[in-house]
């Protein structure tokens, strides 16, 4: 028994008609005649009832049919996971992350992959979050670890490891109301993170959408930098609620009117390279992930 028989047998039943297979399998009608005929000596067996104008399936062909078509599937998908592994062997990764990223378990997946596969070059690189999405985008980066708000790019997808809510970021005993609205914040001395960075880019956003932009009085390179510069006293930070709430020496303070969350998560296009796939689900592993 062969496949082709078998792909043969399947092309008759779904087209009731041996021209009609020849054609969608690309062969004469003679040809698969023959092969569907050789298939029912060796089944002893006829599969077809071929006294009516259109071939119709016997009992013994509705018995083999669902038995022919998992067979295929099967086939199908030995030959796509060789193929896999081939275009995994002749390819490469390349990783982007957020600056200064001190994400441990982006490191124990990058480990995992290079112990798995140490043959495909693999090579990391920083930028900031808007930057690493636009070489997703262009083709220059495989997969990045990046910060972003509830939108990306088309012919993206992602996997979200942190959403949270952007907050304003102050000394822990200042005294202070339940929320800051954005008229409040323009009125003070704002310390971000520097532009295209992934909070910056939602509070930048949410500032535009609440009238105009506000223009920070500092810019500083790092989260760790903001809250040194909140318990200073040099301003109010604009960080996310988690980091703010890793340090008992600031408080967060909820931002009225931004309801979009700062994401922080891996984005690549949808139509990765066997490498990239390999790498995502290593991903998805490690952090424990869904898609989304």
């Amino acid at each position: 028994m062969e496949m082709r028989q078998l792909e043969y047998f399947v092309a008759v039943a779904d087209e009731e008609s041996f021209t009609a297979a020849a054609h969608r399998v690309h062969t004469t009608q003679p040809n698969i005649s023959a092969q569907v005929r050789s298939l029912e000596r060796e089944l002893g067996s006829a599969l077809f009832d071929r006294s009516a104008r259109s071939v119709r399936l016997t009992d013994a062909g509705h018995a083999a049919l669902p038995a022919a078509r998992a067979a295929l599937a099967a086939a199908r998908e030995v030959a796509d996971a060789v193929s896999e592994v081939r275009g995994l062997l002749r390819g490469s990764l390349s990783v982007g992350m957020v600056e200064g990223c001190t994400i441990a378990p982006l490191f124990t997946a990058l480990g995992t992959f290079g112990s798995a596969h140490p043959k495909v070059p693999l090579s990391l690189r920083e930028s900031p979050s808007d930057r690493l999405i636009t070489s997703i985008v262009d083709g220059s980066l495989d997969v990045a670890l990046a910060g972003y708000g509830d939108e990306l790019p088309r012919g993206t997808e992602s996997l979200t490891v942190i959403a949270e809510p952007v907050v304003a970021v102050v000394p822990a005993d200042e005294e202070r109301g339940t929320d800051t609205g954005f008229p409040e914040l323009r009125q003070r001395s704002l310390i971000c993170l520097p532009r295209g960075a992934g909070i910056r880019n939602v509070f930048d956003d949410a500032a535009v959408a609440h009238g105009s932009p506000i223009r920070p009085a500092i810019e500083a390179s790092s989260p760790d930098a903001i809250v040194e510069l909140v318990c200073s006293g040099m301003g109010t930070g604009i960080l996310s609620a988690s980091i703010a709430a890793a340090d008992d020496r600031v408080a967060g303070l909820p931002i009225e009117g931004v309801d979009v969350r700062a994401r922080l998560g891996f984005v690549w296009r949808t139509d990765p390279s066997p490498a990239t796939r390999r790498f995502v689900d290593v991903v998805r592993e490690t952090f424990g992930l869904d898609a989304g």
